[in-house]
């Protein structure tokens, strides 16, 4: 018979002892060993493996004789409807079909007072239920549903801890790095000699892969694991207590550890941190902290583990490793989709099991992969920053051919950024200076934002745009935390970063008066850090590249300056920007572009006119862009003359 059939009948023979001794109490039966004739009854069955559910938890939660008894009589009672009877007649009164503590005495073999008390296992571990008020002997008493379960078998979470923990699954392979970190935290709980296993802090960004070490490391021991956020623990003394005790009893009947994930909370406040201290103290098995909390733990041993994205080299392996023989198809795609994305391995798995499944031409596949990558690093940043979908190709920016030159050296160093670091080695002869950022001055309205997109889609990366009002906060440290979250969300797709109006953050640095202006410098050293690290591109634009610091300026790699458009310059942008849809009626471009405004604006005149075109039924002519340009000037605070706008009519 199965574990789960032999478990039930152990559980059902148990049952029957517990019954005759309430029918030999009430004169029903005779006396006889309960004990002793349930096992003659269990016979060859004895020997279950792993032993039957009931002398697990007897085991794990070291139950009297009489405190087993009472567990079984209060299962009997939910589990048989003659167990209610019987209790009933046992207490001479009909409508007391509970047991109580009273009956358990009377009735059970080798009774003891101490079984009822709070610090017992029964209560302190909440294996029953009593009701509030109630006198103690004469109160009912209930098995808890959870333990109920457990005791028949079946497998399932406290329901007070649903809301609160998830079950982490074990990895199906990890690359050899992390497999070295898991071998490292199972040597700590091996050789721990104490009661209590030191706790195990892992710090880093990675916070799958963090996960997949906590549950290969369980896993190794034979546990399971559960992950809780850090904001879903308790910080009220007494929802706390209740916590603890509720986990550790599922610790012990699950056999599983605590990972606690505190995010981005560094530091932890005080509040949670004296909660996680409280936490870490009391419960003896196996936690896990991940995050970037490095706050001492008081009273426990923590052991430190820094977790860091699998390395190029392993990715590739990765990528090889889930796309099967597919791989050897992609023709230097594998290389490519490595070099460019920065991900952990759940992303990698999760991307080629998406793409395989749809599609075997291996150049649609590539695509799809490259894709799915894409789709995979926006969720953190999407929160972040507005993405700008990239539509607009080389065709589309009129600039001067040199200022041309210099965006396509920038995606030359995008594209080839991990050949020349990696491969021939140049990230190891130095660490600095290794990020590409660029720099885009000149007037609004000149093209900055839309050459942002070309390099995008040149590139099939995403766009973020950065709006830095909403990153620059007048409280210290605050700043340097919204611009963290920023890049940490953009590592693994490697996204275009366009930090607009950049002046606002990256101005002159100010000499130190007060701790604000001290502060507001670290802010900049901070970016210039990240900026200097971040494994994508970095763009800043300013209408004043004058107005940017110039120790700043000595780190920025590409400067590019957007000239004010020329009026052969004009021209072209009249021309192109509208659609071929778009109807059109005699525009004459050359006189169009006499008005000396950039790219932007004409762009905006352009849009306003075919709105006043498309109300009147006509196409778009001269005249519709003479009252869109009249608006536009306005809102420019800037007059027209005749010499701009003759012949428009």
């Amino acid at each position: 018979m199965s574990w789960h059939e032999a478990n039930q009948a152990y559980l059902m023979r148990e049952l029957g002892a517990v019954r005759e001794a309430l029918e030999r109490y009430t004169g029903r039966a005779d006396p006889v060993d309960d004990r002793r004739a349930a096992e003659a009854a269990m016979g060859s069955n004895l020997e279950i493996d792993p032993p039957p559910a009931l002398e697990q938890l007897c085991h794990s939660f070291e139950l009297s004789c009489f405190e087993r008894n009472i567990l079984l009589l209060c299962a009997g009672v939910e589990l048989d409807a003659g167990f209610a009877r019987l209790v009933a007649a046992a207490q001479n009164d009909s409508h007391r079909t509970f047991p109580t503590f009273g009956l358990a005495l009377a009735a059970l073999p080798e009774p003891h007072w101490s079984a009822l008390s709070p610090a017992a296992p029964l209560r302190r571990w909440r294996l029953i239920e009593m009701n509030a008020g109630e006198s103690l002997s004469a109160g009912r008493v209930r098995i808890d549903e959870r333990v109920l379960n457990y005791l028949a078998g079946v497998p399932h979470l406290d329901e007070r801890l649903s809301g609160l923990v998830e079950r982490v699954a074990v990895p199906a392979e990890l690359p050899p790095s992390y497999e070295a970190q898991v071998q490292t935290i199972i040597r700590v709980w091996s050789s721990s000699n104490g009661a209590m296993l030191p706790a195990i802090r892992l710090c880093g960004e990675a916070a799958e892969s963090k996960r997949d070490i906590a549950a290969a490391a369980c896993g190794h021991l034979g546990l399971g694991l559960r992950a809780m956020a850090l904001h879903a623990l308790p910080t009220h003394p007494t929802e706390l207590d209740a916590f603890i005790k509720l986990w550790q009893r599922e610790a012990i009947l699950s056999h599983c550890g605590l990972l606690l994930e505190c995010g981005d909370a560094d530091p932890i406040d005080d509040l949670r941190h004296s909660a996680v201290t409280r936490l870490a103290d009391e419960i003896g098995g196996v936690l896990v902290l991940s995050g970037r909390a490095r706050r001492s733990l008081l009273r426990r041993a923590t052991v430190t583990v820094e977790v860091t994205k699998p390395s190029a080299q392993e990715q590739r392996a990765m990528w090889k490793s889930f796309l099967g023989e597919t791989a050897v198809g992609l023709n230097g795609g594998v290389e490519r989709l490595g070099a460019q994305f920065d991900l952990e391995a759940r992303v990698i798995r999760s991307a080629c099991a998406e793409a395989v499944g749809r599609e075997q031409d291996p150049a649609i596949l590539e695509n799809l992969l490259w894709e799915s990558c894409r789709v995979q690093a926006r969720s953190r940043l999407d929160d972040l920053a507005q993405r700008i979908v990239a539509n607009a190709t080389w065709d589309d920016l009129i600039l001067p051919e040199t200022q041309k030159q210099v965006l396509r050296e920038i995606a030359i160093h995008v594209r080839q950024r991990s050949k020349v670091y990696e491969q021939w080695g140049f990230a190891v002869a130095s660490s600095r200076g290794l990020g590409i950022s660029a720099l885009f001055y000149g007037p609004s309205g000149t093209g900055k934002t839309m050459a942002g997109e070309v390099l995008a889609n040149e590139l099939r990366l995403d766009l973020y745009r950065i709006d830095l009002s909403q990153v620059v906060n007048k409280y210290i440290g605050e700043t340097e935390k919204n611009l963290r979250r920023v890049f940490d969300a953009a590592e693994g797709g490697t996204a275009i970063l366009l930090f607009d109006e950049a002046d606002a953050l990256f101005g002159k640095r100010s000499e130190v008066k007060d701790s604000h202006d001290r502060y507001a410098n670290v802010e900049i050293s901070y970016l210039l850090q990240r900026m200097e690290a971040y494994r994508g591109l970095a763009i800043l634009t300013s209408n004043m590249k004058g107005a940017m610091d110039a120790a700043f300026q000595r780190r920025i790699r590409f400067m590019v300056q957007f000239p004010f458009p020329d009026a052969g310059q004009r021209i072209e942008i009249w021309r192109r920007v509208f659609p071929p849809e778009a109807p059109t009626d005699c525009l004459d471009f050359a006189q169009l572009a006499r008005l000396a405004v950039a790219g932007g604006n004409i762009r905006n005149i352009a849009l306003s006119g075919a709105f006043l075109a498309a109300e009147a039924g006509e196409p778009v002519r001269m005249h519709h862009l003479l009252h869109a340009a009249k608006h536009e000037c306005q809102k420019l605070e800037r007059p027209l003359n005749e010499i701009e706008i003759g012949g428009w009519r």
